[in-house]
């Protein structure tokens, strides 16, 4: 017998897609236009990535199966059961791409703080290495715990319906098989 949660599973679903669109077009705008002797640098390679993945997030096929609820509330409920679970995983996904192509814009932001427009110098090599070294310790923070502690603590701060929500272990074992 149906639960008569469906339309709050809606609306979940709902928010959670505002929040994979939000972080996609923030991915989208990254433009950063390295020189060719920077452009294998890690800040730059980084967010090159964090745009690729981004892209891949969106190509993957939908995978919460496509029966047709044809008005059984039940059969609509395991439906968007399996909705939620499957753009809480791209939601989980843009977020710890947004997170890292965060640092990545820190990094380029104090590099050019740095250089101020010069070419890299031997006067340049401490504060460019210590940019580097902060650059991995912030990707190093970026776990999948983390990531699902962000997305958690923003949608409880704003009393979002987290009951049906994928776990953290859901979201790493749906990841495991794709």
């Amino acid at each position: 017998m149906s639960d008569g949660l469906n339309d709050a599973r809606a609306i979940r679903i709902a928010e959670i897609m505002t929040d994979f669109r939000n972080l996609q077009y923030y991915l989208s705008q990254l433009h950063a236009t390295p020189t060719a002797e920077e452009y294998y640098l890690e800040g730059y390679s980084l967010l090159r990535q964090c745009t690729l993945e981004a892209q891949a997030i969106l190509d993957a096929p939908f995978s919460a199966g496509t029966t047709s609820p044809g008005g059984d509330p039940e059969r609509e409920k395991a439906q968007l059961k399996g909705i939620i679970v499957d753009a809480g995983v791209r939601r989980f996904q843009c977020q710890r791409a947004y997170l890292r192509a965060h640092a990545g814009l820190r990094w380029m932001n104090s590099r050019n703080s740095i250089l101020r427009g010069q070419k890299p110098n031997a006067s340049h090599l401490q504060a460019l290495q210590a940019t580097d070294s902060t650059l991995r310790m912030e990707l190093l923070s970026i776990t999948d715990a983390h990531v699902e502690n962000t997305l958690r603590s923003q949608d409880a701060s704003q009393g979002k319906w987290l009951s049906e929500d994928p776990t953290l272990s859901q979201i790493q074992q749906t990841l495991m098989r794709r």
